[in-house]
């Protein structure tokens, strides 16, 4: 059975909807889901405002395609870079597809791709359109890749220090302080996990973290802790322990630690007091 690491990638970047100082970490955030078999990126490279792409091209072994803008006003780039995303689809060489782009132009390519059995991954900003975040099995923010260097955009709320010592991995927690702002955790994303944890769980209502992850990713595609300051999300949702509990189990022979979630019941020890 193939592995998810073992998936080959094709990565086509769109010159015009993305930094040559990002490339770095969009790669290696490509490589937790496979290999970048192909790297392509596309743009009319006799404009001056792709030139700080040279380097970064030979670093990465990235294969610029040329494309002539026919028509002022109109970014030939993107035909370009949809009709080789057919001709690789159509020869078998890949299992999914990474767009690096904010453009909503991309957004039919995402949903052919997807319907042809291909893995999209969606990277851009945090300005990319819905639509073509919901075309993409997962969408990536460029603001937060890069342990040390992400800041979200716009910012909208310190880390709380609750929070920060919620997190017991040093790692974790210094991570979290590095970050100066994160997104607040809204009352929507908190009903998301709420729901999640409750279609997965058991009859004793525990839920294991992996199938609530993988719901969770399935619904929202954009979904990531590392926008509320947390680099995975059992520490995010220790950071919520009003709503949730988390209980970590390890076996003997393994050691391999699992981790389940529980959805908090606020009025128990309403209850209990009443009983007394």
């Amino acid at each position: 059975m193939t592995q998810a690491t073992d998936l080959k990638i094709a990565v086509l970047i769109d010159a015009d909807n993305v930094s040559s100082s990002t490339i770095e970490n969009i790669l290696d955030e490509v490589k937790r889901y496979g290999v970048p078999s192909i790297k392509r990126i596309y743009a009319d490279w006799t404009k001056s405002h792709v030139t700080g792409w040279k380097e970064p091209l030979l670093t990465h072994a990235i294969t610029p395609i040329q494309q002539y803008s026919y028509t002022s006003g109109k970014n030939s780039s993107d035909s370009a870079l949809i009709i080789d995303a057919m001709d690789i689809l159509h020869s078998h060489q890949v299992d999914g597809f990474t767009i690096v782009s904010s453009d909503s132009d991309f957004t039919r390519l995402a949903i052919r791709l997807r319907e042809s059995g291909k893995m999209v991954i969606g990277v851009g900003e945090k300005k990319t359109p819905k639509p073509f975040i919901a075309a993409c099995d997962k969408f990536i923010y460029i603001e937060i890749l890069g342990k040390e260097t992400a800041t979200l955009s716009p910012p909208r709320e310190k880390v709380s220090s609750r929070i920060a010592n919620a997190t017991t991995d040093p790692t974790q927690r210094q991570a979290v302080r590095d970050t100066k702002t994160y997104e607040s955790i809204d009352p929507e994303t908190i009903d998301l996990l709420r729901a999640t944890v409750n279609d997965v769980a058991d009859e004793g209502g525990w839920a294991p973290l992996s199938a609530i992850g993988g719901l969770i990713n399935k619904r929202k595609p954009d979904f990531d802790p590392r926008i509320y300051g947390f680099l995975k999300l059992t520490p995010l949702f220790k950071s919520l322990d009003k709503y949730f509990e988390v209980e970590e189990k390890s076996t003997e022979k393994t050691k391999i630690k699992h981790v389940y979630i529980k959805i908090r019941e606020p009025l128990k020890a309403a209850r209990k007091k009443s009983t007394r």
